[in-house]
């Protein structure tokens, strides 16, 4: 996949995370830019984070992304053309206090790669909102629930093991309130 200046950082990630798989290097899309895949661009964010799951060099890391065109600037990739950087933070790939978790292929066009599922990365944002009062992120995880399934069941479970039901209460009224605002025939305001 070739990136320009218009590519949205969705077709980076995915792009990034399939020369990475190409180059053997097992690593999982998480954070903003995986909620930007999940609302289909409604969240914009200006990196590119992956977990990698097993010890990796650095010198793989930089040859699987040359291939794109990015180059290693400290702790982080820099493309060119491309206004968004690619980092990977120090793993364990986990939620709040769950590791177990299990990985999604997203695609884009032929290029794959793994990221966060739907769930996972709804959590992710929850998890944000939970321990750092982050509004953003909240609104960003009923973004996420409102436009892909979801397992209510899990985020509930692991919610409460958060010590968050409260949170998550207040989630399921923030997707109310997305929901109400995106019905056909609904009045906006005046003023």
């Amino acid at each position: 996949m070739r990136l320009t200046a218009r590519s949205s950082l969705g077709d980076v990630a995915v792009a990034v995370g399939d020369a990475l798989r190409r180059a053997g290097i097992r690593a999982v899309l998480t954070g903003g830019a995986c909620a930007h895949v999940y609302t289909r661009g409604a969240y914009a964010s200006h990196d590119a984070d992956f977990v990698l799951r097993e010890p990796c060099e650095a010198e793989d890391l930089s040859d699987a992304l040359a291939a794109l065109g990015f180059e290693r600037r400290r702790d982080r990739y820099i493309h060119p053309r491309v206004p968004f950087v690619v980092e990977f933070p120090r793993g364990p790939l986990g939620i709040g206090g769950d590791f177990r978790i299990r990985p999604v292929w997203v695609r884009r066009g032929t290029a794959r790669a793994l990221a966060l599922s739907a769930t996972d990365s709804c959590r992710d944002r929850l998890a944000a909102f939970y321990h750092w009062t982050d509004r953003q992120s909240l609104a960003v995880a009923a973004s996420i629930a409102l436009r892909n399934p979801v397992s209510y069941g899990k985020i509930r479970s692991w919610s409460r093991s958060e010590g968050q039901l409260d949170g998550y209460r207040e989630f399921l009224a923030e997707l109310a309130r997305a929901r109400a605002a995106t019905r056909p025939g609904r009045r906006k305001p005046a003023g």
